[in-house]
This record gives C-alpha cells, structure tokens and sequence, in this order.
C-alpha cells in the first residue's frame, strides 16, 4: 500500500491549492481517504474524509472554503482548498484505514503567508 501527497506549496492570504494523494496496492474505489493536518507545536487534525459512495465530511474551519473529491479510474483523492488562511498553514497527509491499521503518505507542506 502506498499513499502519496502532493501539491503543496507557499501562498497569500486568500489563495488557492489543490492537493493530490496518489495511491496503489489496494482496492481504492472501496475505501474511504482522510486528509489531516499537522501545524507546528500542534497535534495532527482531521480535516476532511471521502467515502467510497462519494460521501464527504469536513471539519468546521474548512468547512465552504475546501473541497474533497476523488477519481477512481486515476486512483487519486483531491483536497481544493479555496480562501486559504495563515491558520491553515500545516503538513497535509493522506491517511487509509485498510486491515486494521492506518496508512500514511509522506506529507505536503502548504505554507500560506499573511
């Protein structure tokens, strides 16, 4: 199983990124993907998950402003995040639940400057 996040990088108050999370070795259109977040001095946070029926949820602070999305053919979940704010300043990771545990990706670094 292998997860891999990308699409981070440094952008101004009220911009936008979208962040991609590639992934392999399992049966991917029937799992759910999780996006988390992990700032600085803080501890990793949920911030929005997708189903396998296309099903979403997302933490309140994203909550209008980012967007989940997933491609099956592409093996690929999406997390559009629109009006970005220094708060959401963090390593992003993909996350899988698949047989009992958690899989990760490596992280993507989304800076956003005031």
């Amino acid at each position: 199983v292998q997860l891999q996040a990308f699409g981070g990088g440094l952008v101004q108050t009220g911009g936008s990124l979208r962040l991609s999370c590639a992934a392999s070795g399992f049966a991917f259109d029937t799992y759910a993907i999780a996006w988390f977040r992990q700032a600085p001095g803080k501890e990793r946070e949920g911030v929005s998950c997708i189903n396998r029926f296309d099903g979403t949820h997302y933490i309140a602070s994203v909550k209008d402003r980012f967007t989940i999305s997933r491609d099956n053919a592409k093996n690929t979940v999406y997390l559009q995040m629109n009006s970005l704010k220094p708060e959401d300043t963090a390593v992003y990771y993909c996350s899988l639940f698949l047989r009992g545990r958690d899989y990760w990706g490596q992280g993507t670094q989304v800076t956003v400057s005031s």
